[in-house]
């Protein structure tokens, strides 16, 4: 189906705010025009008005992307591939990926404190003996790493110092040549806690925390909680060209399955 001259305008318009076009927004321009182009400025603005990079806007979707809390597979090679072509480099990637496998961590440390909280009432001391020469190592090497030491370091610590030490272990992976730097990973990081598919306000404050002390400007932590609301938009990203099958030919041109967002 040909376009006419104001729908070529809002395609070419969308495409340059967001960088891509797909079956979902060529739906969206036969279905409802208006709400593409209320998108396309919604989702370009952080983009348009914000510090970060397009590397680092695009790294940022390939973790929210990745995250096991949402794995938008089509997303997540879209994203990727503006990544690259935006300067990323391959262990950059490979770095954002292993930052949204921690992201399994965030149920045991809430998970830890509960239990502790419980074991308290029900009259079950916690043990609070002084640490020993292994914990205290650990400890110090968590507190060199990050700079804190929140509650469910100290619980885990005590509760099972071995696991407590592949965790840092899986925390700390050493810095390889070509990936992230300490202030990337810092906004990778609240990201992943900041996404309504998988908020965590204890981590999200965490990594508020962190990122100020790392310089990180107000303005740069404001853009990435915007940018992780853009996932909503998946629901059309799935959602409309699966209505564009169903009403067949009164959609115009078909769309294919194949979406991302």
């Amino acid at each position: 189906m040909v376009l006419t001259a104001e729908e070529q305008a809002l395609k070419q318009q969308f495409i340059r705010a967001r960088g891509y076009w797909r079956p979902w927004t060529e739906g969206l321009l036969r279905l409802d025009p208006a709400f593409l182009a209320t998108y396309a400025r919604y989702g370009a603005y952080p983009a348009e008005t914000g510090p970060l990079s397009r590397k680092m806007c695009e790294l940022i979707y390939v973790a929210l992307d990745g995250s096991a809390t949402h794995l938008f597979r089509s997303g997540l090679a879209l994203h990727m591939q503006l990544a690259l072509e935006h300067g990323a480099t391959t262990q950059e990637i490979v770095d954002v990926l292993r930052l949204a496998t921690a992201q399994g961590l965030d149920g045991c440390n809430l998970g830890i404190g509960i239990l502790a909280e419980e074991l308290a009432l029900a009259g079950l001391d916690s043990d609070q003996a002084p640490l020993s020469r292994e914990q205290t190592a650990l400890r110090d090497a968590y507190v060199a790493q990050f700079a804190d030491w929140p509650d469910f370091c100290d619980l885990w610590l005590r509760a099972d110092p071995g696991y407590f030490a592949v965790m840092l272990d899986l925390l700390t992976a050493g810095d390889k040549s070509g990936g992230l730097d300490q202030r990337s990973r810092s906004l990778i990081s609240l990201a992943l806690n900041g996404c309504f598919t998988a908020l965590n306000p204890h981590g999200l404050r965490l990594q508020i925390r962190r990122a100020l002390r790392l310089g990180i400007d107000k303005r740069e932590i404001l853009q990435v909680l915007q940018m992780t609301a853009h996932l909503g938009v998946h629901a059309c990203a799935i959602g409309v060209p699966i209505l564009m099958e169903a009403i067949g030919p009164a959609a115009g041109k078909s769309s294919s399955v194949d979406v991302a967002g």
